[in-house]
């Protein structure tokens, strides 16, 4: 089962993720992580993420790009945060496939869900802003909006967050 939670900054969508992921019977429980931690601010979000898991089962897995080269154990859960992250990677990154950023990642996360059991996506609330972007910025909220419309479209469940309060789009059929 795949699912797709979006929701702007501090929304609460990480924690409902998390806790859909510990909820989830099949094990283990794996956090991949695709921040690439630069400066100060960087370590601080990662340390924050980190103490907000604890406890919780959780083994940490980092990749910022590739994630179709990523090997899992198979029925594993899998919690991916984020996917604006990735989308950062992906697009500008050295490591990262540049102007194949899209095709890459629907690639990696087609990999992931034949791995895993359970797939949660964590992504982010885009062009909600109300403003005109341009160059780069375009390019990448362009790029992770088109992402997120194919993942929705694929996924069994899409939730959106929105100060804590989920509503679900999509849910599973049963």
């Amino acid at each position: 089962m795949t699912t797709l939670i979006v929701g702007g900054a501090s929304s609460g969508k990480s924690r409902l993720a998390e806790r859909l992921a510990v909820a989830s019977p099949h094990r283990p429980l794996l956090y991949l992580a695709t921040l690439q931690p630069f400066g100060a601010e960087g370590q601080r979000r990662v340390e924050r993420h980190r103490r907000q898991r604890q406890g919780l089962g959780f083994e940490t897995v980092e990749r910022t790009t590739d994630l179709a080269a990523l090997p899992l154990p198979p029925g594993a859960t899998v919690l991916l945060e984020c996917l604006g992250n990735l989308c950062a990677n992906e697009l500008y990154s050295p490591e990262g496939a540049g102007e194949r950023a899209l095709p890459a990642m629907l690639d990696g996360i087609a990999h992931l869900r034949r791995q895993s059991s359970r797939l949660i996506l964590v992504g982010n609330d885009v062009h909600s802003a109300g403003c005109l972007y341009e160059g780069d910025t375009l390019r990448y909220l362009r790029t992770l909006g088109h992402l997120q419309q194919h993942l929705a479209a694929l996924a069994d469940e899409v939730i959106e967050v929105t100060a804590g309060l989920p509503v679900w789009h999509k849910t599973p059929r049963r």
